[in-house]
This record gives structure tokens, C-alpha cells and sequence, in this order.
């Protein structure tokens, strides 16, 4: 199930035209201009006719938004986190009138503070979502990030704590899963650049998270070395995952052995990554030969599926889990919401304790 992010230019409906064009199977955009605070209603016709083009695609319970990137959810700044809950809210709330099933999202910064407030602060911000948006059918994202910084999300241990502390506090833990980014791990430092590595590494995810809370897939090459905590993507095939990177070069070139024997080989291959929503985010544009680079990394990532998949084998449940949207009937109008005034894991060496906050000299924040 291969998507890409699209563009909502014009109108909302023109990313599923374009995704039917270049002959994905789901889609993932913005709801909205995701660099402003300020949100124009959703248009009932805008809805309707999105609504219609997912029901003749049969895309429901397969699509995917990213929130916005102002939003950060563990603010220690009390206004802050109160603005970026209310277009929390928003977001879901134009997901659930579109009948979006995945809102993918960053767990935000921490700093100002240490890494268990910042934690409780996002649990919080969930548990006041959760009031606002009970019976929602839309499932939330912690998005893996790369760690650079106060950013929260790098280690596997973060997105398990987190999961814990807002199901500790919500009565709809369905509604909470996990999105994953190929280029984020890497860059964070859980190596994907060879086959037996990523294995390894989605090992650890599912040990330390459960391989049953990865609801969405981001697949992205990546710019930056392992452990580099750089957050740039690159084609596929064409980065330091992929096998095409080279030092100081301006652009990596493209192996197709090389790809095959890379990370992306178990990510397409995982018997539970088959069956969600694998985004592209890689850079828009034409590949030398004229063709979309869209069009160019699917055709890279399809090349690598196999008949018998890898080593990897962890169950995966039958098709789109219930909690998210599988018929149009489930997507509803926004409603004029009221806005209110475990076993510890095996740590990867530096990484900073979530219960104590400390860091070690080789930290991966």
C-alpha cells in the first residue's frame, strides 16, 4: 500500500487525482496551510467532493494527514501548548469530516525543561484531545523522529513511554499508534543501511513499542549518516540507507543491487509494513529521464518486493485495523467543538534516560 504526500493546491480533491495519476494506492496531505496558526472552515462542498473521490478509489480507512509543524504538544510555555492543542484539535477534527484515518504527528520539543515533563506535557495534551474529540474514529500518529536536540521521538524508548503515559490516560488506546520515517531511524541512529540491519532494528521497534502499534510507514532516503540526527530525505536508493550516497558529493547515484541489499529491502518486505499506509516524502520534481520522481521511487520500492519475504515475521492483523475510518459514513461534519479554558528496555549506548532525564556523552537527543 504505497502512498505519497501530495499537494492540496486548488482543491483538497486534486491530491487523490494526482495519486490515481501516478498509480499510488493511498495518499497523505496537509488539511490546511500547515504553516499558519489561523484556519479557514472546511468547505462543505470542498468535503464532499474529496468524499466522493475516496469512496470511487475505495481509499477509506487508508489515508493519511501530517499535522501542522507549529503544533508542539510538549511546550513548557503554557500559551504555547494551549495554541498548539486547539489546532490539535482542528487537524483532527478536519481529518474525522474527510474521513482520514491516520493523523501523523511530532512529539514536539522539550525544551525549557527535562524529557519527563515534556512527556507528561504531550500525555496531557492527549488526554484534553481525547475529551474534545470522544467517538472519533481517527487514529493519532507519534511520528519517530531524529532525535536531534530537545526533539522527542529519536529513541524507540520515547515513543513506548509516551504510548504508555497517554493510554494511562485516554479510554481510547485503539486511537493511538505509532508512524514510523526510514530516514528519521537512521538519522537518529538505528541503522538501516543493510538488509540485516533494519531487521535488527524493527526487532528492537517491536520489542520495545510492539510491531501492533505501527500504524503508518514513512519511506524516505536519507542525507544524513547514522546517528547524524539530520533531517533531510533523499530519493530512494540515493542516500546513505539506500547505498547511493557518497561523501561530499552533491547528489548520490542509484544501484539497484545496492538498494536491493539495503534496509528498504526488510521495510517492504516486513509481513506487518505490507499491509498499512507506506508514505513517500522524498523531493517533488522530474528525474533526468522526464518521468516524476514519484514515479521514479515507487518503481524503486516495488522492484524490491519478493515472493517470500525476509526474515522478519512478526503477525500482522488482517487488513486496516476497525478504529480507523472504513466506510464514508464515518466521515462527519467538524463540529463546533468547546475548546477547555512496563519491563524497562535494553538502552542503546548514550541514549538519555527517560525516567532520569540524565544523558549520556554520545546522547542521541
Amino acid at each position: 500500500m504505497f502512498g505519497s504526500h501530495l499537494s492540496i493546491a486548488g482543491s483538497m480533491v486534486n491530491a487523490l487525482h494526482e495519486a490515481r495519476a501516478l498509480g499510488l494506492d493511498t495518499v497523505q496531505v496537509f488539511t490546511k496551510n500547515q504553516q499558519q496558526w489561523n484556519v479557514k472552515p472546511l468547505d462543505d462542498a470542498v468535503r464532499q467532493e474529496w468524499l466522493a473521490e475516496l469512496t470511487s478509489l475505495g481509499w477509506h480507512g487508508r489515508t493519511v494527514s501530517h499535522a501542522s509543524y507549529l503544533i508542539n504538544l510538549a511546550s513548557h510555555d503554557d500559551a504555547l501548548w494551549a495554541k498548539s492543542v486547539d489546532l490539535m484539535q482542528v487537524e483532527i477534527e478536519r481529518c474525522e469530516a474527510l474521513g482520514i484515518a491516520f493523523l501523523v504527528h511530532h512529539p514536539g520539543s522539550f525544551v525549557g525543561w527535562t524529557l519527563d515533563e515534556g512527556l507528561e506535557r504531550i500525555a496531557d495534551a492527549y488526554r484534553e484531545l481525547f475529551i474534545r474529540t470522544r467517538g472519533f474514529a481517527t487514529v493519532l500518529c507519534l511520528e519517530g523522529t531524529a532525535g536531534a536536540g530537545s526533539q522527542i521521538g529519536g529513541p524507540f524508548e520515547h515513543l513506548a513511554s509516551l504510548r504508555r503515559l497517554i493510554c494511562d490516560r485516554v479510554k481510547e488506546p485503539g486511537r493511538v499508534g505509532v508512524c514510523l520515517d526510514t530516514c528519521h531511524m537512521h538519522a537518529a541512529g538505528y541503522d538501516l543501511s543493510t538488509r540485516e540491519l533494519a531487521e535488527e532494528a524493527f526487532d528492537t521497534f517491536s520489542r520495545v513499542v510492539g510491531m501492533e502499534h505501527l500504524r503508518v510507514m514513512h519511506l524516505n532516503d536519507s542525507k544524513g549518516k547514522v546517528g547524524s540526527h539530520l533531517d533531510r530525505h533523499e530519493h530512494i536508493g540515493q542516500g546513505w540507507v539506500g547505498g547511493g550516497a557518497k561523501a561530499h558529493a552533491g547528489e548520490g547515484t542509484f544501484s539497484q543491487a545496492a538498494l536491493r541489499a539495503s534496509g528498504f529491502a526488510a521495510v517492504i518486505n516486513h509481513p506487518h509494513i505490507q499491509s498499512i499506509p507506506k508514505i513517500l516524502e522524498t523531493p517533488k520534481g522530474t528525474s533526468p529521464d522526464g518521468r516524476a520522481w514519484d514515479s521514479v521511487n515507487l518503481e524503486r520500492l516495488r522492484g524490491l518486493i519478493s515472493a517470500a519475504p525476509g526474515s522478519l515475521a512478526t503477525p500482522s492483523p488482517a487488513g486496516i485495523a476497525s478504529t480507523a475510518h472504513s466506510g464514508q459514513s464515518k466521515a462527519r461534519p467538524i463540529a463546533k467543538g468547546k475548546k477547555k479554558p512496563q519491563t524497562q528496555a535494553r538502552r542503546k549506548p548514550g541514549q538519555q534516560s527517560v525516567k532520569s532525564g540524565r544523558t549520556g556523552s554520545k546522547a542521541r537527543e
